[in-house]
């Protein structure tokens, strides 16, 4: 599983130009899947995912968690984080999961965390559109085998 998290101060999605998911302040996720993940890694990636330390406390320092400031989500799903480019110029997804096993993982992943924080969605396998306000930026990985 893979996460690539941007903090916000304020992103969208849209599908057929109706925004679908929107917040204010808080992480816009790009979540990916690979065939050996499991609802184990989900449950620890969203560990991991509200504990990181990574919005400012009241020095200016990033000591805070998503869950210490009680902000919200978007998350997106992303298949192509797993993109493979080490040979010829077409990526290969390969390594991505199908899709059936990737939208069950990623709803159990928003279902999950939705538990902890609000969490705003797109649209599994849609054409998306996102709009971001980067706030930093704060750009990190995740990745759970």
């Amino acid at each position: 599983m893979r996460i690539t998290v941007q903090r916000v101060k304020q992103a969208s999605v849209s599908v057929n130009n109706e925004i679908v998911g929107a917040i204010e302040n808080g992480l816009l996720l790009l979540v990916g899947f690979t065939h050996q993940d499991r609802l184990e890694t989900v449950s620890t990636m969203i560990h991991k995912l509200t504990h990181l330390r990574i919005f400012n406390d009241k020095d200016g320092v990033m000591n805070e968690s998503l869950l210490d400031q009680h902000l919200a989500v978007l998350s997106i799903s992303q298949f192509t984080l797993y993109a493979d480019t080490q040979k010829g110029h077409r990526p290969s997804y390969s390594e991505a999961a199908k899709p059936d096993q990737a939208k069950q993982l990623y709803d159990a992943f928003n279902q999950q965390l939705s538990q902890l924080v609000r969490v705003e969605t797109g649209v599994f396998g849609a054409d998306m559109h996102i709009e971001a306000h980067l706030d930093g930026p704060v750009t990190i990985s995740l990745e759970k085998n």
